[in-house]
């Protein structure tokens, strides 16, 4: 099938004002988040319905051209770009929320809502969606699922499978199957964990069933400023030692501080700190109290330069203002920006630290700091111009540095942001080839021409890797 006629179908499907094919569009799609990678797509597709995703899926799966959904673009691994003459569906209009069951503490999505939208819209029964990446503002609950995005609150709640009652999806040749149920009880074998990360790779969904949970009676936030990131870090590790279980524990460090009090997310953050430890806690009033006084004990231990306790909730939306809006906040330091995600075990963090700061020093980019402390899933943000290709090479050569020395401390690639086409050459350095080879033979059950977002996951093949641009290799 032709270019021509293929657009014919796709216009035909969802309505010819729908399909985007003019420059100015298509390079709004070129990339996610993550700008070292870049494709131009041959047009971008708007579906309202999943009748309309399943005929675009059927018209793709004829010409054999290959296609990938995308949320809100906020990705950061290149998982939601497509190689040269491949079509992107951009599911942003699929934005229902199509029921709410308060009872049984579930809501039904399309997967274009935003992340916010669903939490403002179940508040009302004192109810709320757990996972909150820091881009909830703006991302998508099904790039939430593809990526199984977590956020500050994970170290507590857990990741997006962990809410995940059942999938309603499309294959890549067009038909339509649900995984799970709206109570979490599978029909045969219980593939819900599999869909979420799997990058969208094995299916594109249509709609979620997500659990709910109430709204806590009772939370305590606390801010404590330390000298170093190293302290911040064992303060971490003792309360968690103890038993202790807050909501969260995040980490930024100096460079982020200044960004952020130089910014609109300004939050009343110390500036004279090497690091700040966001805490927080939740649960009965009893509980709570309890929880806070030990954990005030142990924080007072590692003899803090600064301590503040959150009394209102105007004062606790203040403090997270500062975390969440610190990724925008450090947009501003350079044109590009590179933000990582590796893990290592909880008692490796101060380690890792001290070697991002070796890798900073080495490159001589700027490098900002902001982590789940609690769940030892780090994000170093590099600030580079893509324009410079010394940049370019620098920024990718510090990121495998410092994913490697993740691995070699017992850690993992990625702990939130999937592989997509960043991680591809770390792969191997972390799985056998006898399990990568198995994890291909799942998902090709699924998607056996590989044509839905085809290399994202896991390793490429030449030909696929080829087809991608990027700034520099890795070494």
């Amino acid at each position: 099938m032709s270019a021509t006629s293929l657009l014919k179908q796709l216009r035909k499907a969802v309505g010819k004002k729908h399909v985007l094919t003019d420059p100015a569009s298509l390079l709004a799609y070129e990339s996610d988040a993550l700008t070292l990678f870049r494709s131009k797509p041959l047009a971008v597709v708007l579906p309202h319905s999943e009748k309309e995703v399943v005929a675009c899926a059927q018209a793709l799966h004829q010409a054999q051209v290959p296609w990938a959904a995308r949320g809100a673009g906020t990705g950061l691994s290149g998982g939601a770009i497509v190689p040269p003459g491949g079509v992107v569906l951009a599911l942003a209009r699929m934005n229902r929320i199509l029921h709410i069951d308060p009872e049984a503490q579930f809501a039904r999505v399309e997967p274009g809502v935003v992340n916010a939208a669903l939490g403002r819209a179940v508040a009302r029964f004192g109810l709320r969606f757990a996972p909150d990446p820091a881009s909830q503002t703006v991302s998508t609950l099904g790039g939430n699922l593809a990526e199984n995005a977590g956020g500050p609150q994970c170290f507590l709640h857990g990741t997006t499978s962990n809410h995940v009652l059942s999938v309603r999806h499309v294959l890549a040749d067009g038909k339509v199957e649900e995984w799970g149920t709206e109570m979490g009880v599978s029909r045969g074998l219980d593939l819900r964990g599999f869909f979420a990360g799997s990058e969208g790779t094995v299916g594109v969904a249509v709609a979620m069933d997500l659990k709910l949970i109430p709204t806590p009676e009772s939370i305590s936030t606390f801010l404590v400023g330390f000298d170093s990131v190293a302290k911040a870090c064992q303060a971490v590790s003792a309360i968690v030692t103890t038993g202790l279980e807050p909501v969260a524990l995040e980490v930024m460090d100096k460079t982020a501080i200044h960004a952020v009090e130089n910014s609109v997310f300004r939050a009343g953050l110390p500036l004279d700190a090497g690091a700040v430890l966001l805490v927080e806690l939740e649960g009965t009033e009893s509980s709570v109290e309890k929880a806070a006084a030990a954990t005030e004990k142990i924080l007072k231990t590692f003899q803090p330069m600064s301590f503040e306790n959150a009394q209102t909730p105007q004062a606790r939306t203040a403090l997270w203002k500062g975390r969440k809006g610190a990724g925008g906040a450090l947009g501003r330091l350079a044109p590009d920006s590179y933000v990582m995600d590796g893990v290592v075990p909880r008692s490796k963090l101060a380690e890792v630290m001290e070697y991002v700061g070796e890798v900073q020093a080495e490159s001589n980019l700027p490098v900002a700091n902001l982590f789940h402390a609690g769940d030892g899933n780090i994000h170093p943000h590099f600030s580079y111009d893509g324009r410079d290709p010394k940049q370019c090479q620098q920024v990718e050569l510090a990121g495998a540095k410092i994913l490697r020395k993740c691995l070699e401390l017992g850690g993992s690639i990625t702990g939130e942001h999937g592989v997509g086409l960043e991680k591809q050459a770390f792969l191997l350095e972390q799985f056998s080839q006898q399990e990568i080879d198995l994890m291909e033979r799942v998902r090709q059950v699924f998607n056996p021409q590989d044509l839905l977002n085809p290399g994202k996951g896991l390793p490429m093949k030449r030909g696929c890797a080829e087809a991608f641009h990027r700034h520099g290799g890795v070494a």
